[in-house]
């Protein structure tokens, strides 16, 4: 493994970790903790993927892929309410920190978002700077959203995990807060769609600035 690699790839692996625990805590009534972490995941990967090519994207992903999913099979261990007690709040929830069907819907969801993002990246490589990475990042996000909402939360797939159904997700309300009435957590997915989108634009402006210092970087070496 390269070491210039390590640094992405304990990124992705740390993002991953804690958008999986952070997806479980809502941020107001249509958003989770996680729609705001989980974004800079693209971010890592189209980053490697300009400065060190596909190859070493597809390396970030698949050994932070590992490593994140390995750090939230040791969370569904952990007792949400012993988590909480850490920072000093009391909670009888004795429930995983990170379930089942989280974990896996990460897993699933974040594996098949970034190789997506990474191929789209590369074929659109050689056009306008901001093609490659904004293109790549609204596909993997769309993508990713509909994956892993739809296995961690959906009513469909109660029975991967039944000793955990996450029936605070499956209440049905209207959407956004003004539309027809829909699951908790299709409202969470198209907030947080629209969250990913938001950042997808706002990753720019860092994606471009390290891209161009690392450039610059180079010709004075």
């Amino acid at each position: 493994m390269d070491r210039t690699h390590i640094p992405g790839i304990l990124a992705m692996a740390l993002i991953v970790l804690a958008s999986n625990i952070l997806v479980q805590f809502l941020f107001g009534n249509w958003l989770t903790w996680g729609a705001f972490t989980y974004p800079l995941a693209f971010l890592v990967t189209d980053l490697m993927n300009r400065l060190y090519g596909p190859k070493a994207a597809r390396q970030v992903v698949v050994v932070g892929f590992i490593v994140g999913i390995f750090c939230s099979l040791v969370g569904t261990q952990i007792l949400r309410s012993d988590f909480l007690a850490l920072f000093g709040v009391i909670s009888d929830e004795a429930y995983p920190l990170v379930t089942f069907r989280v974990a896996l819907g990460s897993g699933l969801a974040f594996l098949t978002a970034q190789l997506i993002d990474v191929q789209i990246f590369d074929r659109l490589r050689d056009g306008r700077w901001w093609r490659a990475p904004l293109w790549s990042t609204l596909i993997g996000s769309t993508v990713d959203t509909a994956i892993f909402f739809t296995i961690a939360f959906s009513a469909v797939l109660n029975g991967l995990e039944p000793e955990n159904i996450p029936g605070w997700a499956q209440d049905g309300v209207p959407l956004l807060g003004m539309g027809p009435e829909v699951a908790l957590w299709v409202s969470l997915a198209v907030a947080d769609w629209g969250v990913k989108l938001t950042l997808a634009l706002i990753a720019l402006v860092p994606f471009r600035l390290i891209v161009r210092r690392r450039a610059e970087a180079r010709e004075l070496a």
